[in-house]
């Protein structure tokens, strides 16, 4: 499906999407970029081979905007663009804690709003990202977006009252593997193991541990099972966590994160 899209205030998260349509097939002349600096948007252009312009004439041009400001700079980048923004284009926004309600409130009536929620794997190719659909957006608009969405990972749809959540279980959830792998690196060193021997063995271990969740069909209770043997290490390492509470403190944190994402959400 033929788009002329806009990315505005591109980021590390705006130019990883941008190179992921480039390299499913987008052309780079039907690509524009804005930044807040203007080194930036320079350095982004020569790179890829788009057109920088300034956010007003990107998004005249651009039949999809993607709104990848982070969320503080969301009303004077809506405020800049609003006079051109017609109900004619898709407006895609990955800011957290921006809803589609707050966006269709200041742009032209009718205006269709997506709403996505992403995650850092993106520059890997490995996103999870979340799309809701605003009052006007249809689901031809929804399926554009999975289309931007799709070669820089998987893509799933939820309601937005929805988002709050996700924000707190996929969008903040690298943070808790990679917490988790640097408690299991200072372990290793504990142990007696050196830093770089710990954690190469901890990576290899998560991608590994990774692969077998997404490929298998397993369900996470019946692949731990398979690693602990009756009397073995697993079960007793098992034994300390439940006894430290390890679960519950992710349930609590998970359900802290959601609580600070419905905040920022409300203002």
């Amino acid at each position: 499906m033929f788009m002329t899209v806009a990315i505005l205030g591109a980021g590390k998260l705006g130019e990883a999407l941008l190179s992921g349509m480039i390299r499913s097939g987008h052309d780079p002349d039907d690509l524009f970029v804005t930044a807040r600096r203007s080194e930036r948007a320079e350095e982004l252009s020569a790179r890829h081979g788009v057109q920088a312009l300034s956010n007003p004439i990107a998004a005249a041009r651009a039949s999809v905007l993607i709104l990848t400001v982070k969320p503080q700079d969301m009303t004077a980048l809506v405020d800049e663009i609003a006079a051109v923004v017609t109900p004619e284009h898709l407006v895609v926004s990955v800011a957290a804690g921006i809803t589609t309600t707050y966006l269709e409130q200041r742009l032209a009536a009718g205006t269709p709003v997506v709403r996505v929620m992403t995650n850092t794997p993106v520059l890997v190719d490995e996103a999870m990202s979340v799309i809701s659909a605003g009052v006007h957006a249809s689901e031809d608009h929804l399926r554009r977006t999975e289309d931007l969405l799709a070669p820089v990972g998987k893509v799933v749809r939820v309601p937005e009252a929805q988002q709050d959540a996700v924000t707190a279980l996929s969008g903040s959830g690298p943070a808790y593997f990679f917490y988790l792998v640097e408690s299991m690196i200072d372990a290793g060193i504990l142990l007696g193991i050196p830093r770089a021997v710990a954690a190469q063995l901890l990576v290899q271990t998560a991608v590994g541990a990774a692969v077998m969740l997404r490929d298998s069909g397993e369900h996470p209770v019946m692949l731990r099972e398979a690693v602990t043997s009756p009397g073995g290490t697993t079960i007793n390492a098992i034994r300390e966590l439940e006894k430290h509470g390890v679960r519950a403190a992710l349930l609590a944190a998970i359900e802290a994160a959601r609580d600070r994402s419905c905040a920022l959400a409300s203002g």
